[in-house]
């Protein structure tokens, strides 16, 4: 691949992610800028979500996955297509309650109390700069190995390629180059799958060369049935707990388009997942010594693909990873706003003065996640031990506390800390790593033992629907 010509041709995409993010955005308010109105229309819920879950780890991540362990490459597939589907059937008609972020929600599970509200949008914000870091790491390194840039400057760029317009355009900025972003990203894919399989006379070529028990079902035998089943759970339970998932649904124009967006972008994806699978398994029988798995994608782009393929290919994986890190970023900057500012500025602040704010605090949410992307290397166990770690015990809290009504806001706060503790005992455990592959379905089951004995042991709470929603009410900003 000419790398001058892909420079030019990156560049000139980003200009033109720019200019469209800037002539759809609605800065006139904070709630423009924030939450679009909340009256995203059901195109723009299916571009932004599948957009979004196209992120880092379904794309890159999963074609190095597959490039070591064939099938086993579905999984992402598979966990992906569980989380949006799972996410819009326990929580698709949460979008009438009118709330702008995961801490107002959970905070109304659990009476409305401030305790829980405050201890979740710390969560929720390092888990959205967290994703965020993801995406900024998994995107310089596609830059850095066909560029061969320096790494940390790789991720300055990377940042820079969506921060200008998250910051510039806010919520309706970030939907629409998503929407656009989806388009190249998905044809980007499919176009380089079906060239490769043209090339190398067909699929069949291709499962040859890849290593027993990877060729199985999901690649069951070569990577073992128990690990399968803790990524699927991970995966998951990633999605129930993705705050950007939850926000798409409080900006849908209404319930129905929520839900309609979501099923349909659940089959889009699920269609999509092959397709980073069979470019993996392309660049095993191509090359079977890369070294590391995860730059699959830029050897095929730079090694193997015509300039143009390879360039399309990498701006489709750079596509995937900067749509999912705008989201994140405009996610993270909603909840340290409208959750974590007011603690610090007490009364009324006029909708102009907010929407300056809140470029502040997009700028300073990207600056965190830059600099713990700085010290990560490796996106696979990032991503892995953000979703153990973090997320599991938050997709506890918010299921326990909307479906068990005994749950109170002393469980759910057990289960963010507990889902942490367990993950990171189990992580420190070599015989459980062996046998599970990651710790997420230990901290699982950490999670909901201490939400289920804490709330035994707590006051349940006695607050009606309408009572907990005024609470909650109270302080929204947007």
């Amino acid at each position: 691949m000419n790398v001058t010509l892909f420079y030019v041709c990156f560049a000139l995409y980003l200009m033109a992610m720019l200019y469209i993010g800037i002539r759809q955005a609605k800065n006139d308010s904070a709630a423009g800028y924030l939450m679009g109105s909340r009256s995203l229309p059901m195109f723009l819920v299916i571009g932004t979500m599948l957009a979004t879950q196209v992120g880092t780890g379904s794309s890159l991540g999963a074609a190095g996955f597959a490039y070591s362990n064939g099938w086993a490459g579905l999984i992402y597939g598979v966990g992906g297509f569980l989380s949006i589907v799972g996410v819009v059937w326990l929580f698709g008609d949460i979008r009438k309650y009118g709330f702008a972020t995961m801490s107002e929600e959970i905070s109304f599970y659990y009476g409305g109390n401030k305790t829980i509200k405050a201890v979740v949008a710390i969560v929720t914000f390092f888990a959205s700069v967290g994703w965020l870091g993801a995406h900024l790491l998994g995107g310089s390194m596609y830059l850095a190995w066909v560029t061969g840039m320096e790494l940390p400057l790789a991720k300055l760029i990377t940042l820079l390629g969506f921060a200008l317009f998250v910051v510039g355009g806010g919520y309706m900025a970030v939907v629409w180059t998503d929407a656009i972003q989806a388009l190249v990203l998905f044809f980007g894919f499919i176009g380089t799958a079906i060239y490769l399989l043209i090339n190398m006379d067909g699929l069949g070529n291709v499962l040859q060369v890849m290593p027993e028990g990877t060729t199985s079902f999901l690649g069951i035998e070569g990577y073992g049935l128990l690990p399968t089943i803790s990524l699927i759970v991970s995966l998951t339970i990633g999605g129930f707990a993705v705050p950007s998932f939850r926000q798409r649904i409080y900006t849908s124009k209404d319930e129905k388009t929520a839900k309609r967006g979501f099923a349909i972008t659940a089959m889009l994806y699920l269609i999509f997942a092959a397709f980073p699978v069979i470019i993996g398994m392309c660049a095993r029988a191509i090359n079977p010594d890369l070294g590391n798995n995860i730059f699959a994608i830029p050897f095929l782009a730079l090694n193997v693909l015509p300039t143009a393929f390879g360039i399309i290919i990498m701006i489709s994986g750079l596509s995937a990873t900067m749509s999912s890190a705008s989201s994140d970023a405009l996610t993270g900057t909603t909840v340290l706003i409208n959750d974590i500012y007011p603690v610090f500025k007490k009364g009324k602040i006029s909708d102009e003065k907010l929407v300056f704010v809140s470029r502040i605090g997009g700028i300073l949410t990207m600056l965190v996640a830059f600099i713990m992307a700085l010290t990560a290397v490796d996106i696979t166990n990032y991503i892995s031990n953000m979703i153990s770690t973090t997320l599991t015990g938050l997709a506890v809290a918010s299921v326990m506390g909307r479906y068990w009504k005994r749950a109170t806001w002393q469980g759910g706060i057990a289960a963010l800390v507990g889902g942490s503790v367990f993950s990171i005992v189990a992580g420190k455990i070599p015989a459980v790593m062996a046998v599970l592959g990651d710790p997420t379905l230990v901290a699982l089951a950490g999670s909901i033992l201490c939400c289920f004995v804490v709330s035994l042991c707590t006051p349940a709470n006695h607050l009606s629907e309408e009572e907990a929603l005024a609470i909650v009410r109270e302080s929204n900003l947007v």
